[in-house]
């Protein structure tokens, strides 16, 4: 008996490109799911998805997950990937952002770009007529984030009445998980050193989002209090791509937000702990936290390729 081929929904989304999940309506995000849902199943399916598509790859930054989801990710729908290294030359240095996308716009059906600044990832939208997909920007990490709540989905089901705890810097991590919290209606609660909290911008227009989703965005300073009866804990690296020069500061600054058995005991039973990766082992996360029976964090890099064939799927359609 031959097994069908479950159906995939590609009708557009609301938007043409992928620069912010705060772009996105709850409806796209429950599409995107849907759709990396399907993807997942049926990984050896819908090989013809994005047939003779082309895919460019635009690097200024080092990157292990990011890289090869995306490269892998087109080739699983039948498109190719050409990858482009600038991180001896960044966006704007050896022509300016508008030509370059210009050009690509005639050679490929896709942009994926992982910059320092995120106004180069604009500039890109902007000017192309193919879609853009922030692979990473100082601002923002989408995908990230999408992959994190789709992980959710698969552990819990609804997200409803679930709170999330992140713990550490307010950084482009942070604000996407903010965004997209606020988008599902799940209470999030985040905890930095004072004066590492994430953009006062993104946080606002968050709570704004969440008064009609029925979600929560809780900022905080106390680890203690902000992992209390959380349904999961978050964390990222103390310093990011680019702040190497602030290492041992930031080292001092965040040794009190570690998250620890002991900070996991706080949480309810069962608690889940997330982490983007890479993962600094005794530093921002205990080895006992990473490795325990409760951690996520390998299921959600391997859904960093299926939640990114179904943007790529639903964009480039």
């Amino acid at each position: 008996m031959t097994r069908s081929t479950p159906a995939l929904d590609l009708s557009p989304l609301s938007v043409q490109d992928l620069l912010c999940t705060s772009a996105l309506s709850p409806a796209d995000i429950e599409r995107i799911f849907a759709t990396a849902r399907t993807l997942k199943a049926a990984r050896s399916q819908h090989t013809d998805v994005l047939r003779h598509k082309r895919l460019a790859m635009i690097f200024e930054k080092d990157s292990l997950r990011t890289r090869f989801t995306f490269d892998v990710g087109v080739q699983d729908l039948g498109g190719s990937a050409v990858f482009m290294d600038h991180r001896d030359a960044r966006l704007g240095s050896r022509e300016s952002v508008k030509d370059m996308a210009k050009n690509l716009e005639r050679w490929v059906h896709g942009i994926v770009a992982r910059t320092y600044k995120h106004k180069a990832l604009e500039e890109l939208a902007q000017h192309a007529a193919i879609p853009v997909i922030n692979g990473l920007s100082d601002f923002v990490h989408p995908c990230q984030a999408l992959s994190d709540f789709f992980t959710l989905t698969e552990k819990w089901g609804s997200l409803r009445g679930r709170t999330l705890c992140y713990v550490g810097d307010g950084n482009n991590t942070c604000h996407s998980l903010i965004h997209t919290a606020a988008r599902l209606g799940v209470d999030i609660r985040v905890c930095s050193p004072e004066g590492y909290e994430p953009n006062s911008r993104v946080v606002n227009e968050a709570m704004r989002t969440a008064l009609e989703t029925g979600g929560e965005v809780t900022i905080l300073n106390d680890p203690d209090q902000a992992a209390d009866g959380a349904d999961a804990v978050y964390t990222d690296v103390w310093a990011s791509m680019g702040q190497e020069d602030e290492i041992e500061e930031r080292n001092g600054i965040f040794a009190a937000y570690q998250v620890d058995a002991e900070l996991m005991a706080r949480c309810k039973p069962g608690a889940l702990f997330m982490h983007c990766l890479p993962a600094h082992r005794g530093a921002e996360v205990t080895q006992e936290v990473m490795d325990g029976p409760h951690s996520v964090v390998f299921d959600i890099a391997e859904n960093r390729l299926h939640v990114q064939k179904a943007v790529m799927a639903l964009l480039m359609r």
